[in-house]
């Protein structure tokens, strides 16, 4: 369930309320994920705000079949608090970085109240900026900070024991696709892992793991016929940018618990003799 949209929202210039009870009002609306300095929230205010509240509520009927529900979080600039139905979640610190919350325990069925409170202290020079300004007004740049929720919100329906994350690493001298798969919830010694790697309408790896502490690391070969012409119609490029797609299926015995349909690509990047090659060449 995407979370974007309208929410009620809340300038703290000095910084003076720490729990969401103590917020004396809501007088504005913003536009989720458009940070408030933007036109696209619908507030476009550039000043000096530390603290800022955002509000919304969301209907939510539990699943016995999945039991979990995952708060997401693309970014928030740059110390995140959350709270749902008067229960703190936890907090992030970093402006660029997504983050999630379990929030299973704190979920109703009926309707919700999320909160979250975003500190964002723009003339704090000690923190990771980039290219975010400190003074009122663009000295350097041309476009003014950012602060608060600037990226996508959303809630994930999850089973009990749940494929948490991965990543991917293309080895194209091997001819194989690095993957490592991080289990949620219980652990279960029964669990196993299965990945289809395919390109359009060819399948290039078919395999099934077994799931050892909630982990799953492996290199995938793909299936190479050999033809150059094949081959290269498979790497990625800017002029042919492939992505090979993934379905990912976490198995209890026979059972399918969660899928994750995702995709990678096959490319190398290196730098020799001061020249920048993409798949080894320049």
């Amino acid at each position: 369930m995407c979370l974007n949209g309208p929410w009620s929202f809340a300038f703290d210039n000095q910084a003076e309320y720490n729990q969401p009870a103590e917020v004396p009002a809501w007088p504005l609306e913003i536009r989720v994920p458009f940070a408030p300095e933007t036109m696209a929230s619908g507030i476009a205010d550039t000043g000096f705000h530390p603290r800022c509240w955002y509000k919304r509520t969301f209907s939510y009927e539990k699943d016995p079949a999945n039991p979990r529900l995952i708060l997401h979080f693309g970014a928030v600039d740059y110390e995140a608090r959350v709270w749902l139905n008067g229960h703190f979640l936890g907090e992030h610190r970093g402006g660029h970085t997504p983050f999630w919350f379990d929030a299973s325990h704190a979920a109703l069925n009926g309707v919700n109240t999320l909160i979250v409170r975003a500190d964002d202290d723009p003339g704090d020079l000690a923190k990771p900026r980039g290219k975010q300004d400190w003074q009122l007004e663009p000295h350097s740049i041309w476009y003014p900070r950012t602060s608060g929720i600037w990226q996508t919100v959303w809630l994930e329906r999850a089973a009990d024991v749940y494929i948490h994350r991965m990543s991917w690493t293309p080895l194209l001298e091997r001819w194989e696709i690095g993957a490592e798969f991080f289990i949620g919830g219980p652990r279960r010694d029964s669990l196993r892992l299965r990945v289809r790697l395919s390109v359009k309408d060819k399948l290039l790896a078919d395999d099934t793991y077994q799931v050892i502490n909630r982990e799953v690391h492996r290199r995938i070969a793909l299936s190479d016929p050999g033809i150059d012409d094949f081959r290269n119609e498979l790497l990625w490029s800017p002029e042919s940018p492939t992505l090979i797609d993934a379905t990912v299926e976490l198995l209890d015995g026979d059972r399918v618990i969660d899928r994750v349909v995702s995709y990678t690509a096959l490319r190398s990047v290196s730098v020799q003799r001061g020249r920048f090659l993409l798949n080894g060449r320049p």
